[in-house]
């Protein structure tokens, strides 16, 4: 630790999410300071980290955790640089929060298990931030307690106001209903077993060449059925909802945040523009409880397993998407380390 106990970070990855995180750690979150930042673009981690004092900038995200004063990093890189960036990080011992997904694949998933797996200690968390929001906290809890009986069903709902240049029918399930995925298996305490993708027609509001927007269907190995819609350009907002059909009654979070009015013969309220303004609360609260866990010397939150799982489920996904219909999702046994 630095100086009065405070955890040294630092941060491989300065783009949207990195910068986010260096902000969130300097001005919001107590008991950490950012130390060092990694981004291959040198220029851009040094305007990010500008009014942030006495931290280094590094091209190597491995030059970046062994510089002085580092207890714990942040991966907030591209997906497919994760793996080497966590690799690194578990042989220095240092403790890891990594922005999902944790790797783009199931098999670069698993080997960074079977990595944390040989060490025989958790050393990473996995950016799964829904775990954090409050209103999935309250329907966990209250799923938990049981009074509404076993839940049956999971209806999700996942609307964007538009989906950024590029994007493509894999990345609408690996990039957007991961979320999903990763909040089911948390929710119902149940591994996904098989995937199927429905496609309605497109909306005239998609891009060309993104059948836009789909309809997933999850089947878990406990026996409960969710569903995800998930629409990517809907032009109004950025939504997310959920809905849990119980033996004895129903839960749904997400129809309204914030003040709802009632005026000149109308009522409503405002759909948040992003998923910043969004899930804020909840990136600031996972960040706060990883560096005060780590501040412990505890590993908590979302684990490599639950990366590996999501990575397993979307490729199924991706699998169904492209016309395999129903397609099972092929798990590895799971490592006691997890249990």
């Amino acid at each position: 630790m630095t100086q009065h106990g405070t955890l040294g970070v630092a941060v491989v990855g300065t783009g949207r999410m990195g910068a986010d995180h260096v902000r969130r750690i300097d001005r919001v979150i107590a008991g950490a300071r950012v130390v060092a930042v990694a981004d291959v673009d040198a220029g851009r981690a040094a305007a990010v980290t500008a009014a942030v004092d006495g931290c280094t900038v590094h091209t190597d995200p491995a030059a970046a955790m062994a510089a002085p004063g580092v207890d714990a990093v942040v991966v907030a890189s591209p997906g497919p640089a994760h793996e080497a960036a966590l690799l690194t990080a578990l042989e220095y011992g240092l403790p890891v929060l990594c922005e999902k997904p944790l790797t783009p694949d199931a098999a670069a998933a698993l080997r960074v298990v079977r990595a944390e797996e040989r060490l025989g200690r958790r050393l990473v968390q996995v950016g799964f931030m829904r775990r954090y929001d409050a209103e999935y906290l309250g329907l966990k809890a209250l799923l938990d307690e049981g009074g509404l009986g076993r839940p049956l069903m999971l209806h999700h709902r996942h609307r964007n106001a538009a989906s950024p240049p590029g994007f493509t029918d894999a990345m609408l399930v690996e990039d957007s209903v991961v979320h999903e995925v990763d909040v089911t298996r948390w929710l119902l305490g149940q591994e996904v077993a098989a995937v199927t993708v429905l496609r309605p027609r497109a909306s005239g509001n998609a891009p060309e060449g993104l059948a836009d927007p789909q309809f997933v269907v999850l089947e878990t190995d406990g026996g409960a059925l969710a569903d995800v819609e998930v629409y990517l350009n809907c032009r109004f907002g950025y939504q997310v909802q959920a809905e849990a059909v119980c033996e004895s009654g129903t839960a749904r979070i997400g129809d309204a945040h914030g003040m709802l009015l009632t005026t000149a013969g109308r009522w409503g309220g405002r759909v948040a523009a992003g998923f910043e303004e969004r899930f804020e609360d909840a990136y600031d609260r996972q960040v706060r409880a990883w560096v005060d866990a780590t501040r412990r010397g505890e590993v908590t939150g979302p684990s490599c397993w639950d990366g590996y799982a999501a990575a397993a489920v979307c490729e199924a996904g991706v699998r169904a998407q492209a016309g395999g219909g129903r397609v099972e999702v092929a798990l590895a046994e799971r490592p006691a380390l997890y249990a």
